[in-house]
């Protein structure tokens, strides 16, 4: 039996995943793709495509471990899979998506939150997207993936009792506050009818930029039909200026942050964030000591400095990308 389970760390309140199939991972073949039309799992006629992980975090099936003595374990319940976010295999990033292909992965990240969210084993569903040999891509073929846990990450904690402090003293979302403040322009890159793009004034990495919908919403299943075009619309144009600000494709990490799925939480509010790893053209950030050691980061540069030059790479796309709002 394939070992998978949860570790508690008593010292921070994180719950470890360990899965030993996940070493099996195969690493950028060059014969074969599997995501590609024709394939085992694949087959034909698809647009875009959730298959599971082969090497999964999480499984239904996850035996239960023993857990005696001073550490706690516990199931890795859940689910690992894939989006395949188009048939096309040499396209490098979701701005070379068709805005109606670009939509229809975010109908379908909307499809596989609703059937979660009813899920009794499931308590948070993080979509993501690596991008980049950098951080470890295996697969070239453009790909989301999505983890659906038993656990709320303890950076959504965070987050959640931030805001619900903030929320409980001033009556207002902390988010919306953040969206006020961004829309006066400093860090504001681009905007169209129902969302933001902006490098936020707290920012950790060098061209880290975040995506807020204009509306206080807390999960993808509330987006209306005109907002999914507006955030499919708004990730083209982001991933675009990553690429156009050196001139070259920005390796990054992309996470999208719904609120937790067991209670209410009126006070959060939906975003994604983008933490791309270039400082400049040849020169990767490294997370290194002191972040490694604290969590806490430095910045190499100053945000608003950086935020200008965002906003100088997201008109250089204009003409590019066929945008639904205006780079500021």
């Amino acid at each position: 039996m394939v070992m998978r389970e949860l570790r508690y760390n008593p010292l921070t309140g994180q719950w470890i995943m360990v899965s030993a199939v996940r070493k099996n991972r195969p690493w950028r073949p060059k014969n074969f793709c599997p995501f590609c039309p024709g394939g085992e799992e694949t087959g034909y006629g698809w647009e875009v495509l959730l298959l599971p992980n082969r090497f999964p975090m999480f499984s239904f099936n996850a035996p239960k471990p023993e857990s005696k003595g001073f550490y706690k374990k516990a199931r890795a319940l859940g689910q690992c899979s894939v989006i395949v976010e188009t048939p096309e295999h040499g396209l490098k990033d979701l701005e070379e998506l068709s805005i109606e292909q670009m939509t229809k992965v975010v109908q379908l990240w909307k499809q596989i939150t609703e059937e979660l969210k009813n899920n009794p084993h499931i308590a948070y569903l993080s979509i993501f997207r690596n991008k980049g040999e950098e951080i470890g891509v295996s697969l070239t073929h453009p790909h989301g993936q999505l983890y659906a846990l038993p656990f709320i990450p303890l950076k959504v904690r965070l987050k959640m009792e931030n805001s619900r402090r903030y929320y409980n003293r001033f009556k207002k979302c902390l988010f919306c506050k953040i969206l006020d403040e961004e829309l006066k322009g400093k860090r504001l890159i681009y905007e169209n009818n129902d969302f933001i793009l902006f490098l936020p004034f707290f920012a950790n990495w060098p061209f880290e930029v975040h995506i807020y919908p204009k509306r206080h919403i807390q999960w993808l299943t509330q987006l209306t039909q005109a907002e999914i075009l507006n955030l499919a619309d708004i990730l083209r144009v982001t991933t675009g200026t990553l690429n156009s600000l050196f001139e070259r494709q920005m390796p990054y990490v992309m996470t999208v942050y719904q609120a937790p799925f067991k209670g209410e939480c009126p006070f959060y509010h939906l975003h994604i964030e983008f933490y791309p790893l270039l400082r400049e053209k040849d020169k990767l950030k490294y997370a290194a000591g002191i972040e490694m050691g604290t969590w806490d980061f430095t910045y190499d540069g100053i945000p608003e400095e950086n935020a200008r030059k965002l906003k100088n790479a997201c008109k250089k796309i204009k003409d590019k990308i066929d945008m639904r709002g205006k780079c500021v």
